[in-house]
């Protein structure tokens, strides 16, 4: 097919039709130059990052996060979300561009989307689910069922594409994958089974409503992983117990490939700075 012949498109954009760019991003303090730095320099440094990772400030994305990280893996990290990929990168490029800058090394990273699901139902495959689970049709527990689930989708979608951070402390982050091996391929599984195995997975995850909750971002063809996913939880046990538990599911046991966890206590660039001994 020719340039010419193309079909049309509504718009040339490096913003998602729907969702946000996502980008995970983890650093370490180089001691060494940090300790080199005049007290002037120091000073100045501390202003523009505290100002580079302030989710309230002029420049920021629409979500921004930071997180102490324990351990040798890094020493904090940063979450941003926008439906620009520029204003996302561009706090990367802030905290390279500043004082501190040729003190950070980064660590990790990882970029992807927001998106809804595929396994997500709709109101009529909900429905249907509910009718092979043994509900009636057209009872009333039916019925109620259908109607809760039907004023709650769209909201429940938009929580997905456009997500709201949860004001809770504890945090990790890991990138995942779904097999495609001799005997266990996701890939080849037929849809009805892969939305079995799927909706299995979320009823598991659904007994932590309250202490836990989720984002997944999709990374297919952005970056090395397929998935990345971030979990939040009320105390730092409740992150451990839901992945324990989650990974006896048929999804996670026999399908799922992870990488590597990075922990996270949520904390303003001021208390990473403060923990750090900055």
């Amino acid at each position: 097919m020719r340039p010419s012949e193309q079909p049309p498109d509504d718009t040339v954009s490096l913003e998602p039709s729907k969702g946000w760019h996502v980008s995970h991003l983890f650093y370490s303090f180089d001691r060494g130059r940090m300790g080199a730095i005049s007290e002037a320099t120091r000073v100045e440094g501390a202003r523009h990052f505290v100002e580079s990772l302030d989710p309230a400030g002029p420049l920021a994305p629409r979500r921004l996060q930071t997180w102490i990280v324990p351990g040798q893996k890094a020493d904090f990290g940063v979450m941003a979300m926008d439906p620009s990929p520029l204003r996302v990168e561009d706090v990367h490029q802030r905290l390279l561009a500043g004082p501190f800058g040729h003190a950070l090394v980064p660590k990790y990273s990882f970029i992807g989307l927001t998106e809804v699901s595929e396994y997500v139902p709709t109101v009529e495959q909900y429905a249907q689910r509910l009718l092979v689970e043994g509900e009636v049709d057209d009872s009333p527990s039916y019925k109620a069922k259908v109607q809760g689930y039907a004023n709650r989708e769209e909201s429940m979608r938009k929580a997905r594409i456009e997500p709201d951070l949860p004001p809770w402390p504890n945090a990790c982050f890991y990138p995942m994958n779904k097999k495609r091996k001799v005997t266990e391929n996701w890939f080849l599984l037929p849809i009805a089974e892969r939305t079995r195995l799927m909706a299995e997975h979320g009823r598991t995850g659904m007994t932590f409503g309250g202490r836990v909750t989720q984002l997944i971002t999709v990374s297919v063809g952005l970056d090395d992983w397929e998935w990345g996913v971030t979990l939040w939880a009320r105390r730092p046990d409740f992150l451990k117990e839901i992945v324990y538990k989650m990974r006896f599911d048929e999804a996670s046991a026999r399908y799922a490939e992870f990488g590597p966890f990075y922990t996270g206590y949520v904390a303003s660039a001021a208390e990473i700075l403060a923990h750090c001994h900055i």
